[in-house]
C-alpha cells in the first residue's frame, strides 16, 4: 500500500531513502521510489518508522497508516543554518540561537555598520554522542507551523543557547563556523530599549519571509499550499515554470507562513563588505543590501534607530518619539494596521517619511500570531491589468484589499522596468533635494551599482511610479532611464499637517547609495532637511 511520501526541506522528492516500519515483533522495510512514494506491505495500523538516507539526518517517527491521506515524510539534509528566535528583541531582551550542524561548530555576535565589529564569541558547541549537534525538522508542511528547533534536535542546556541583546540598536549577526571550515551567518534585528535618535529605519523582515522558501514553500514557489506531491523536476512542475504568466497568484485563499524558520537567503558571506558587489540572486534586495543603507547611514554621521516591521505591526515602536521614518530596498508586505498607522502620522501628525525602495507596501499580509503570517496575494496578474468586481481598476494588491500604496508612498508599482536597471535623469534641478550636486535638468545620476543581479544604475530591479492616487501635490523630481517607459519616478509631496514624503521607487536606490556620489548627496539633503538639519 502507498504510505506516503518522502522529501528533503525543499520540499523536492527523495529516492532510495531505507525505511523500516516496526509494529511489536514485526519488521517490515522500503524503500522510497524517484517521485518519493513509499510503498510497504503492510497493514492498516500504527507503526514506529525508522527512515534514512545518507547525507540527512536519520529520523524515528510514529505514523498510524491507514486510508486517509499520504503521510509526508521529512528529512534534513546534513548542512550548516542557524537563525534567532526571537529574529527581533530590544536592548536587554533575550534570545536563543538556532543551529543546525552535523559537526561541532563555534559562534561569534558582530555589528554590522560601516564595518562588521566584533561584540563578542559566544562559544564552541558539540556533544559526546555521534552526528548530536543536528536539528530535526517535523514532518509534513512546517512552512505554516516553525521548525521550533532546539525543541526538536540539539540544545544545550547547561550551556545555555541563550544570548542577551546589547545595548546599542541595530543589525546584528551571529557568524557560525564548523570544525571543517563551513560557515553560515545569520541576522538579529536589536531595537533600543527606548529611542535615542529622531531616525527609525525599519528591516522589511515581513518580505524576508516572503521570500524564504525554506521547508519548501514561500510567497513564490507553493504559494498557496504544497502540492499532494513533493517535487520531482520543478521545470516541469511548478506554476511558476510551466505558465507563461507565472500563475504564482491564482487564489483568494493563502496557507500562512512562519518566521520560525531559517533564512538562507540573508546569509552574507564573512569576508564581504560595505562597498563589495552584492553577491547572490536574493541579496541585492534582502537583507544585505539594506545593510549598506545602514552601513552608508553611519559613515555619513547619521545616527538611527533599527526596527523590523513585525515590531511595528506588534507597537513596539513608538512612532511619535521619531521625526523621520525610513523604508528601505523592498518593503513589499505590510499589514493594513501598520499602513493606516504610519499614513496617519505622516498626513495628520507631521511624520516625516523616506521611502527608499521599490514595489513597497504593494501586498496586505495578516499576522496570525507572533510567528504566522498570511500574505493575501488574492488573484492576481503581474503582466495584466487588474480589475474591483464592479470593473474599477486596480493598482496592486493592497489597493484591492484596502487602497492604493499611492495615497502614501506618492507612487505604485508597476510592471515596466523589473529586471532593468539604469541611472536617473533629472527632471525638476530646482528641488532643494538637489542641493549642491550641481545637478542640472537632463542630467544623469545614479550610474554607479553594487547589485551584480541588475547592473547598470540605481533605478531598477522593480520600480514605483505615480499613479491618479498620488496626492495632488506630488512633484516629479527626477525618472529612471528604464526600457518601456519603466523608470523609478523619484518624487516628494508634504502635507496641512507639516508631514513630508521622500520616494524613489527604486530596490536598486541602496545597492548604490554607498558608490554613487549623487545618490548619497541627495539622500543625505532629504535626511538633514527632514532633521531639521538644512
Amino acid at each position: 500500500m502507498l504510505v506516503g511520501y518522502v522529501s528533503n526541506e525543499k520540499y523536492s522528492a527523495l529516492c532510495d531513502v531505507h525505511f523500516e516500519f516496526r509494529s511489536g515483533e514485526s519488521v517490515a522495510s522500503a524503500k522510497s521510489l524517484i517521485s518519493g512514494a513509499v510503498y510497504a506491505d503492510i497493514s492498516p495500523g500504527i507503526y514506529e518508522v525508522v527512515f534514512g538516507k545518507e547525507g540527512y539526518g536519520s529520523k524515528i517517527v510514529e505514523v498510524t497508516v491507514g486510508p486517509e491521506a499520504p503521510y509526508h515524510f521529512r528529512l534534513l539534509t546534513d548542512s550548516l543554518l542557524g537563525y534567532m528566535w526571537p529574529k527581533c528583541v530590544k536592548s536587554g531582551e533575550n534570545a536563543e540561537f538556532r543551529v543546525h550542524s552535523d559537526e561541532e561548530f563555534s559562534l561569534e555576535l558582530y555589528r554590522y555598520g560601516e564595518t562588521k565589529q566584533l561584540v563578542k564569541r559566544i562559544g564552541t558547541y558539540d556533544e559526546h554522542g555521534p552526528r548530536a549537534t543536528i536539528q530535526i525538522t517535523p514532518d509534513g508542511d512546517y512552512t505554516q507551523t516553525g521548525v521550533q528547533w532546539n525543541k526538536h534536535g540539539y540544545s544545550n542546556k547547561n550551556l545555555k543557547q541563550v544570548i542577551t541583546a546589547p545595548e546599542k540598536s541595530g543589525l546584528y549577526y551571529l557568524h557560525t563556523t564548523t570544525r571543517s571550515g563551513k560557515s553560515f551567518n545569520f541576522p538579529w534585528i536589536i531595537a533600543p530599549a527606548t529611542p535615542t535618535a529622531d531616525i527609525a529605519v525599519l528591516a522589511s523582515d515581513i518580505n524576508w519571509n516572503a521570500y524564504n522558501s525554506f521547508g519548501g514553500r514561500s510567497n513564490y514557489i507553493h504559494t498557496s499550499e504544497f502540492p499532494e506531491t513533493p517535487t520531482v523536476n520543478a521545470r516541469l512542475e511548478l506554476n511558476r515554470y510551466i505558465h507563461a504568466d507565472h500563475k504564482t497568484y491564482a487564489s483568494e485563499s493563502y496557507a500562512p507562513l512562519s518566521l520560525d524558520r531559517p533564512e538562507p537567503y540573508n546569509h552574507i558571506p564573512t569576508d564581504e563588505e560595505l562597498e563589495d558587489p552584492i553577491r547572490g540572486r536574493q541579496g541585492c534586495h534582502l537583507a544585505s543590501v539594506e545593510w549598506r543603507f545602514l552601513g552608508w547611514l553611519e559613515r555619513e554621521g547619521f545616527e538611527y534607530d533599527y526596527y523590523s516591521e513585525t515590531q511595528f505591526h506588534f507597537d513596539q515602536l513608538p512612532l511619535e518619539q521619531y521625526r523621520i521614518l525610513v523604508l528601505s530596498v523592498h518593503p513589499e508586505y505590510w499589514s493594513v494596521k501598520m499602513y493606516d498607522r504610519l499614513k496617519k502620522w505622516v498626513h495628520q501628525q507631521g511624520g516625516k517619511l523616506l521611502y527608499l525602495g521599490g514595489n513597497g507596501l504593494d501586498c496586505e499580509v495578516e499576522f496570525l500570531d507572533e510567528h504566522r503570517i498570511v500574505y493575501h496575494n488574492t488573484c492576481w496578474s503581474h503582466s495584466e491589468d487588474n480589475y474591483s468586481p464592479q470593473g474599477e481598476p486596480q493598482e496592486s494588491r493592497m489597493h484591492r484589499r484596502h487602497e492604493a500604496q499611492a495615497n502614501l508612498l506618492g507612487q505604485v508599482f508597476s510592471w515596466p522596468g523589473a529586471m532593468t536597471a539604469a541611472p536617473y535623469e533629472v527632471i525638476n534641478p530646482s528641488h532643494w533635494c538637489f542641493s549642491g550636486t550641481d545637478l542640472g535638468r537632463g542630467d544623469l545620476f545614479g550610474t554607479e551599482s553594487l547589485h551584480q543581479r541588475v547592473p547598470g544604475g540605481a533605478s531598477g530591479h522593480e520600480t514605483d511610479k505615480m499613479s491618479p492616487s498620488s496626492p495632488e501635490n506630488t512633484e516629479l523630481l527626477a525618472k529612471g532611464l528604464n526600457p518601456d517607459d519603466g523608470g523609478a519616478d523619484m518624487i516628494y509631496y508634504n502635507t496641512p499637517s507639516g508631514g513630508e514624503v521622500f520616494s524613489v521607487g527604486s530596490i536598486c536606490w541602496n545597492a548604490s547609495i554607498v558608490v554613487d556620489k549623487n545618490v548619497s548627496a541627495i539622500t543625505a539633503n532629504v535626511l538633514r532637511r527632514f532633521s531639521g538639519r538644512k
